[in-house]
């Protein structure tokens, strides 16, 4: 079952639709109009089952060391997780992906300014 299209994503206060731009087996991609924003959902399966939902995000901003000059720069974002075959039901696993998720939201995004400021 494939996610809901389209997905949408807020960044910076802004929301942005990410329409599906593909869909195959165990991976959706959804992707902003503009071709800046891109998100996708994959599961691999083998000796464990591991689930990633991707987020990738392109700007164009100033050069810092070349005057005048414009250049697109990228990051991702992702959270993957890795259970086994057996041994966690749906429920169990997200309530371990839950308190991920409680660490890095807590105190206005913290631990998240923390880790994008190299502590660790």
């Amino acid at each position: 079952m494939s996610f809901a299209d389209p997905q949408s994503v807020t960044i910076g206060g802004t929301t942005t639709s990410l329409p599906r731009v593909s869909a195959g087996n165990n991976q959706s991609s959804y992707k902003s109009n503009d071709g800046l924003i891109t998100q996708t959902v994959s599961s691999q399966y083998g000796k464990r089952v591991r689930r990633t939902l991707r987020l990738d995000h392109s700007k164009v901003a100033a050069d810092p060391f070349v005057s005048g000059v414009n250049t697109k720069y990228s990051m991702s974002t992702y959270v993957v997780v890795d259970v086994p075959t057996t041994g966690y039901t749906v429920a169990e696993a997200k309530a371990v992906v839950d308190g991920l998720m409680t660490i890095l939201t807590a105190s206005t995004g913290a631990k998240i300014t923390q880790l994008l400021g190299g502590d660790n």
